[in-house]
């Protein structure tokens, strides 16, 4: 029975597909090993035989795979020494906070590495601690897909600070992460310091009106954020009227995301005043709102005067065809005077239904 366990024991893991598909692609500049119900051991063959040595490889696709902590022991050695990779996604495994602690141990010094995939991960404040700390010693990424997981406002907070003077990071996805009010505040904190976010998406969460006027005090001033995401977030009449004094003041953003919100009519008025003054904002959703005709009347009023936006999305709100109509005529005369002031402009068609 010992001479047999020992056996087993000294038997290398074999995966004859993997091994392959990995020999197939040797001097490939991208490995995609996306949904092949790879498993932890099997890491330990992408480490020595895609990775160790590899001048080549560029992206590696490990997503959708059933990799956890041990996995990601056996891909960080080699990730300690790898000058090649530049993009590594390892979106819906179960690496969780142990495994992201790995990682980061990996890439603190790492300076190839500018694109991470951790969605879906089953990580917690504790592993944002970690990313943290790889933010704020790590110089090169500039793309880290963080979304579905599990940090709350704890690690909201964890990141935000980290965020706060970083340099590298334009785009960050915080959806549905269980962040609140408080985590909303955090980050609102990082929009009046930081001077390279661009896009900021906190898609379904608990940010609620309170975690609204902290994100939207911030924007009053900030001259860095483009795009604003906020779908999903119990935001109501009293968010968009904070949303409402940010669009007096703010210059720069351009895109504005409320889906599936509670705004309503009241925060359409709300809206709409400010789009009287406000001549940046192009791209507006306001899907699933609870908008009526009433609050479409504000808008239809509104398009008459306010001729830079050249997006606006109302689907799946009760709003007669004649009304949308006559919004759809409205957006296309300024379709035609941005693209005929502006020949590099972007021209998007609006579509509203019922």
């Amino acid at each position: 029975i010992i001479k047999d366990l020992l056996f087993i024991m000294s038997r290398k893991h074999r995966n004859h597909k993997l091994e392959e598909q990995i020999a197939h692609q040797k001097n490939a500049s991208e490995l995609n090993l996306e949904c092949q119900q790879l498993i932890d051991q099997d890491m330990e063959l992408v480490a020595k035989q895609a990775l160790r040595n590899n001048k080549t490889l560029i992206t590696l696709n490990l997503s959708m795979n059933q990799i956890g902590e041990k996995g990601m022991q056996y891909l960080v050695d080699v990730l300690r020494t790898n000058t090649t990779l530049t993009t590594l996604d390892l979106s819906n495994n179960q690496i969780g906070d142990n495994g992201v602690q790995y990682l980061v141990d990996a890439l603190l010094n790492n300076s190839t590495l500018t694109k991470l995939n951790l969605v879906d991960n089953q990580i917690s404040s504790t592993g944002a601690k970690s990313l943290a700390d790889l933010l704020q010693a790590n110089k090169k990424l500039n793309n880290l897909e963080f979304y579905n997981n599990l940090i709350g406002d704890a690690g909201a907070q964890h990141l935000a600070i980290a965020l706060q003077n970083n340099t590298t990071l334009p785009t960050i996805d915080l959806s549905n992460n269980q962040i609140g009010d408080f985590g909303a505040q955090y980050f609102a904190d990082v929009l009046h310091n930081n001077t390279t976010l661009t896009t900021l998406n906190i898609i379904d969460n608990h940010v609620g009106d309170i975690g609204v006027q902290h994100l939207a005090d911030a924007l009053k001033n900030n001259t860095t954020l483009i795009t604003l995401d906020l779908s999903v977030n119990s935001i109501g009449a009293i968010g968009a009227q904070h949303l409402a004094d940010t669009l007096r003041n703010n210059k720069r953003l351009t895109k504005l995301i409320l889906k599936h919100n509670n705004i309503g009519d009241t925060g359409t008025q709300y809206l709409t005043d400010a789009l009287r003054t406000n001549k940046t904002l192009k791209i507006l959703d306001l899907q699933y709102n609870g908008i009526t005709a009433v609050g479409a009347q504000y808008f239809v009023d509104i398009l008459q005067e306010n001729t830079t936006l050249i997006t606006l999305d109302l689907q799946y709100n009760k709003i007669a065809d004649n009304v949308i109509q006559k919004m759809n005529d409205l957006l296309k005369k300024h379709n035609g005077e941005n693209k005929k002031n502006d020949s590099n402009s972007l021209i998007m068609t609006c579509t509203m239904l019922l």
